[in-house]
This record gives C-alpha cells, structure tokens and sequence, in this order.
C-alpha cells in the first residue's frame, strides 16, 4: 500500500446518480468512491495501481438545483457498425429527434471536496513498478495540473478543477464542528471479479464534522 495522497476537486455542478432514481436522476448528498476514483484515473491511470478512496471532505454547503437535460434513449451499436464495415453493408444510424428524451436532473451546485486517497500496486504492474515510481508521477502531475482528461464529477458535463492539498493541512469546511450526519445507504462501487455478474457494492455513509470516512465503513453486496 503506497503512503496516503491528497486532492482537492472543485465543480460549478456534480451529479453522483441514485441507482433507485436514475430515470430523473437524483444525486447523492456527497459523491461516490467510485466516481472519485474516476476522477482521480482522469489525472494519472497505470494498468499496475489501483486507487482506494480513504476519506471525503465536503467543505461546500450541500446545494441542490434542478436541471433539464436532453438525452438519447440509445446508440448506434460498436458490433452492428463492425458487422456492417465488414460486410460491406450501409451503416446504421440514430436519427437524434427520434430517440431523444428530456430528463430532470437534480444535481449539487458549487461543489469543493478534498480527497484522501492510496492506491495498491495490481499484478499488472512490471517488476519495476514501486510505489515511490508512481506517488511521484502522480504528485507531478497533481502539482503542474496535468490529465490525461479532463475530470469530472458524476456526469461527464460536470467538468471538475483539481489541486493538490499537502497531507499536513487539515481541511476546514463548512460543516467543521457540526457533528453527526447520517447519509444513508451509498454505492461503493462495482465489484468486477465476476464479469459475467458484475455485482454493486454498498457502504452506510456517515458524516462526521464535514467528513465521511469511506476506510472506516463496512463494504457489503
């Protein structure tokens, strides 16, 4: 396990999608580890490093807007566009008016999270691969704002703005000092061991003073 990294994603707007209301979609109150690892890989990602989320700090108030969006109800299929190509036959298309629907989305405004993070080395990862190689790569880029895309928080229209935070600097938000908040049930993340039965993962998310200590929760199915 590599030492405990720190970053600081910010937002005009993020959507962390309920899996029970991802029709009109709803965000969870703070973000999913599975979204921050996201975004996390967006900056630096290696076959050989796996990230863990530890802790979240939410240091913005907790602000919902509600948003209409368009959306396509489906896309053209990768292995139908193949068969075609090889086969000589015409391409298919979606024609946009028909398949587009209007969906409300509900989503977290002027969003600022501080993220304490490690990462395990994976058998992907070549001999010469240490965890001394990759903390100084990623910390590299974290320091010169460098991605190999560009973050985002939830959806792919919430870009995100990242920084680095030193480990010695205790984050002061706006619930600093105001206790317990129960956040309920939160997806984790998708337990992929399986691929013929990719399995979700849960935790019971609590926030303590503006923190949630995703480390110190169990992890169930």
């Amino acid at each position: 396990m590599a030492k405990g990294t720190r970053i600081e994603f910010s937002a005009p707007y993020a959507l962390f999608s309920r899996p029970e209301l991802s029709v009109e979609r709803y965000s969870y109150d703070v973000p999913t580890p599975s979204a921050l690892r996201g975004a996390i890989e967006a900056v630096f990602w290696h076959p050989g490093m796996r990230y863990v989320i530890d802790r979240i700090h939410v240091l913005n108030p907790i602000e919902r807007t509600s948003v209409r969006r368009n959306e396509l109800g489906s896309k053209a299929s990768a292995n139908v566009m193949k068969t075609a190509i090889g086969k000589g036959r015409p391409l298919p298309s979606v024609v946009r008016s028909d398949v587009v629907q209007q969906r409300a989305n509900v989503m977290l405004t002027n969003v600022r999270y501080v993220v304490d993070f490690h990462f395990d080395l994976t058998p992907a990862a070549a001999p010469t691969d240490t965890p001394a190689k990759f903390i100084s790569m990623l910390n590299r880029r974290i320091q010169k704002g460098q991605c190999f895309s560009q973050p985002y928080l939830g959806t792919r229209e919430c870009s995100a703005d990242f920084r680095p935070v030193p480990m010695d600097e205790e984050p002061q938000g706006f619930y600093a000092g105001t206790g317990e908040r129960d956040l309920g049930l939160m997806l984790y993340d998708l337990d992929y061991s399986d691929p013929a039965n990719i399995q979700p993962m849960f935790f019971h998310a609590v926030m303590r003073d503006g923190v949630v200590d995703v480390a110190g929760s169990e992890v169930f199915r």
